[in-house]
């Protein structure tokens, strides 16, 4: 199944691996479905049935000019589960943004179907700095990505993912293989998608969906996450959703699923098994 059809006719470019029970995978911005790869084949490969989509504006899927806040992107999401038979026994994981997918998918639809969920580097409940959250992103930071973006969009999104994998003068968290392969899948996105969905990971507010959760739930957060701050977000998700668990990746940058992919697979793994901790499990790598 290469494309399915949301409510509104958008075509969604949908990957469905191996079989068993459904563990639906939501990529961040600005990238694709593709960066889940290594995870996808491994929980393929262990008897469960991966769904992995390019959210609507990015990757292979098409470019509307509308659609692009949470309540839309959610439902896009319960379209593809329901296309693709997620609809049982499901796990949702959410990187980035992708978590406000998962966060939202619980309040709006009422977690139908899920049994198990994670947050990786999310941006749930929130990123915008206020008097009541005074470790958010100021927003004059969304305004220069904004300006950026607009001003020349490749050599942004260089800079941006130079900071999402942590790499600086003395550090090479990735090679510059894997930077040059994510900024080639930034770039196929569409320039509205891309503002849009930026304007909706930076001001939506999810604290009031936390108490939909109602299934375990692993967080996953890098303690040098400098594109989503962990005391926002990891850390107040922690404390807010029952049934947590809060693994820290000590000194992960943001863009884990690539400098910590064993260490990803193995907590994913082990929160599909039901296991406290993937030490009571073999090493995938």
């Amino acid at each position: 199944m290469p494309t399915i059809s949301t409510r509104d006719g958008v075509n969604l470019h949908v990957k469905t691996w191996g079989e068993g029970r459904p563990v639906v995978l939501l990529h961040g911005w600005p990238l694709s479905s593709d960066t889940w790869d290594p995870q996808a084949v491994a929980l393929a490969n262990l008897g469960y049935k991966v769904v992995a989509y390019d959210r609507r504006g990015f990757g292979r899927s098409d470019q509307p000019w509308k659609g692009y806040d949470y309540d839309s992107l959610t439902d896009d999401l319960a379209d593809v589960m329901r296309a693709c038979g997620a609809t049982e026994d499901v796990t949702l994981v959410g990187f980035s943004m992708g978590g406000g997918e998962v966060a939202r998918y619980m309040s709006r639809h009422g977690g139908k179907g899920v049994v198990g969920a994670a947050l990786v580097a999310s941006v749930v409940p929130r990123m915008l700095l206020s008097e009541d959250n005074p470790d958010g992103v100021d927003a004059s930071t969304f305004d220069q990505m904004t300006s950026g973006i607009l001003s020349d969009r490749a050599a942004f999104m260089r800079q941006f993912l130079a900071d999402f994998f942590g790499q600086g003068l003395l550090v090479s968290n990735v090679s510059e293989e894997t930077m040059d392969w994510a900024w080639n899948i930034a770039m196929q996105a569409g320039l509205n998608p891309t503002l849009e969905c930026a304007k909706s990971f930076a001001t939506t507010d999810f604290t009031a969906d936390l108490a939909h959760f109602k299934v375990p739930t692993l967080i996953i957060h890098g303690t040098q996450d400098r594109t989503v701050p962990i005391d926002a977000t990891g850390r107040a998700a922690a404390k807010a959703i029952p049934q947590s668990q809060f693994l820290e990746y000590d000194s992960a940058p943001h863009g884990l699923f690539a400098t910590h992919s064993d260490e990803l697979t193995n907590d994913l793994v082990a929160l599909l098994s039901g296991s406290s901790t993937r030490k009571d499990l073999p090493h995938l790598a």
